[in-house]
């Protein structure tokens, strides 16, 4: 969950470290918690916190890829659908995020998000609807 929280919000090369950040950071904070019901929710704000803590600080510079030319189809093929899951409105783009990426069902997001089960159907529903527009397809399930 954490890992496509942040997927959905920081350049890919970057999620793993953050990731490992957000659990040192829910270790430290972990006394603050007062209903162990709620961990998930905790946990996805602490990593959505985690992303916008990244983008606030300044970057001075990007890093490239040795040889760009040598990116293979998939690859770019992959980026890109990220991108366009990216450049979705928030709502959707966590929630499309942990089902299409890392895997988790419906009521696995819901769970561990603290977002209502119907709330996750809509935001998968909605969502998949515009990335479907986004990528240029239609039809499908």
């Amino acid at each position: 969950m954490v890992h496509g929280i942040l997927l959905a919000r920081v350049p890919h090369g970057e999620v793993d470290d953050l990731v490992q950040d957000v659990f040192l950071s829910a270790l430290r904070q972990l006394s603050a918690l007062r209903d162990d019901g709620a961990f998930g929710g905790w946990l996805a704000m602490i990593a959505r916190n985690r992303a916008y803590d990244y983008h606030r600080r300044a970057r001075e510079f990007t890093e490239l890829p040795d040889d760009l030319a040598a990116a293979n189809r998939q690859t770019s093929e992959a980026l890109a659908a990220l991108e366009a899951i990216r450049g979705l409105p928030e709502a959707y783009r966590e929630t499309l995020m942990l089902r299409l990426v890392e895997g988790m069902t419906g009521d696995e997001i819901a769970a561990r998000t603290g977002i209502t089960p119907a709330s996750v159907r809509v935001n998968l529903h909605r969502g998949m609807k515009l990335l479907r527009e986004k990528l240029g397809l239609t039809g499908g399930a």
